[in-house]
């Protein structure tokens, strides 16, 4: 069975810019329960430069939770998120940071959540130690306004003016 560990934490400078090219990502839900979420996501412009994901996830305890993700063509992925995935859809600019031997993913939010950036670490370990970058910000890892299947149903540009902490 597999699972994923992460970390998700606000960005709170601009230091990260420039470390990394950032990539295309939209994404919807078919489900968006708190016990298991489905979601599409496609990776890149078209199927010449890009992937298509169906990702299905269960309830997070802790850190941890379960995940299965398949890769599906992306004329598929393309269709889900067209004709059967709730909307608005998740769009973002994802950066791949590689720091101290692992991987930060910066999201710069476009869209319903624009003015979000949101950085995540998968850990190997619900307890693993890793090295906090100078641009990271406060914590929000058990704050559900912040995980994408949240922000799909109540964007952050729809947030009243103290709900972002």
């Amino acid at each position: 069975m597999g699972y994923e560990i992460e970390r998700r934490f606000l960005v709170c400078s601009d230091a990260w810019r420039g470390l990394a090219p950032g990539l295309l990502y939209r994404q919807g839900y078919l489900c968006s329960e708190p016990d298991r979420t489905v979601r599409v996501r496609l990776i890149g412009t078209s199927e010449a430069d890009g992937a298509a994901f169906l990702t299905l996830k269960g309830r997070q305890t802790g850190f941890r939770r379960p995940e299965f993700e398949y890769e599906i063509p992306f004329a598929d992925g393309a269709f889900l998120l067209e004709h059967m995935a709730e909307k608005p859809l998740v769009e973002k600019c994802r950066h791949r940071i590689a720091l101290d031997g692992l991987v930060w993913e910066v999201d710069e939010f476009l869209g319903e959540n624009a003015g979000l950036v949101l950085a995540e670490l998968e850990l190997a370990a619900e307890d693993q130690s890793f090295s906090r970058p100078g641009w990271l910000g406060a914590e929000v890892t058990g704050d559900w306004r912040y995980a994408n299947s949240s922000l799909a149903r109540h964007p952050f540009r729809r947030w009243g003016k103290n709900s972002a902490a």
